[in-house]
């Protein structure tokens, strides 16, 4: 078993999604990590990885990488962030409605870098004589998918598959509105608590 195979092996073995893992410079082994939706973990519930599934994974891979021999001076497990990659089919179908930037391999219509809302489409949709305002570089994939942007007041339509794709990921969110609502909320006097953390 190679160090990647055995990588992903413990990662998914633990329940959570392996999104990336590389070799950086002087030895660092970086592994990316996320919560599966529906899953229960001994950390406890979060739409988002916490601080503790990143040292839970830490420790385990730390055992398995020696078993394993592998050979790296450090290891860094993480979140994948709030831009996340998106890399698999799978990656796509959970955060369909979601806006994402994605970078094609060869520029359509002069553009390499498109960003808005992205929408899975069915094999016969994609094919269908009326999808004519969808500009689709390629023939009707068995499953492809859309992105929705606006240009000038205009929603435009961008098709794709994946195989046409150099790099994807979401486009961040950050709303500081909840925590603002939370404070107001809350009586007079009362401290503020706070939940797990997020990384």
């Amino acid at each position: 078993m190679n160090w990647l195979q055995a990588v992903e092996k413990t990662v998914t073995g633990m329940g959570y999604e392996l999104v990336d893992c590389e070799r950086g410079a002087r030895g660092l082994l970086q592994v990316s990590i996320d919560r599966v939706p529906g899953a229960i973990y001994p950390t406890g519930p979060s739409e988002f990885v916490l601080v503790e599934d990143c040292e839970m994974v830490t420790r385990q891979l730390l055992n398995v990488l020696e078993v394993e021999n592998v050979d790296y001076e450090r290891l860094e497990v993480a979140s994948p962030g709030l831009d996340r990659p998106l890399r698999k089919a799978a990656d796509y179908a959970r955060f369909e409605g979601q806006e994402i930037e994605i970078a094609l391999k060869v520029p359509f219509q002069g553009r390499k870098n498109y960003k808005g809302a992205l929408r899975l489409v069915a094999a016969a949709e994609a094919a269908s004589p009326d999808a004519a305002d969808v500009a689709a570089p390629v023939a009707a994939p068995s499953m492809g998918y859309e992105l929705i942007f606006k240009v000038g007041k205009e929603d435009t339509v961008l098709g794709f598959v994946l195989d046409e794709v150099r790099d994807a990921r979401l486009v961040p969110v950050v709303d500081f509105k909840g925590r603002k609502r939370r404070t107001e909320a809350a009586p007079e006097g009362a401290a503020e608590q706070t939940g797990g953390h997020e990384e």
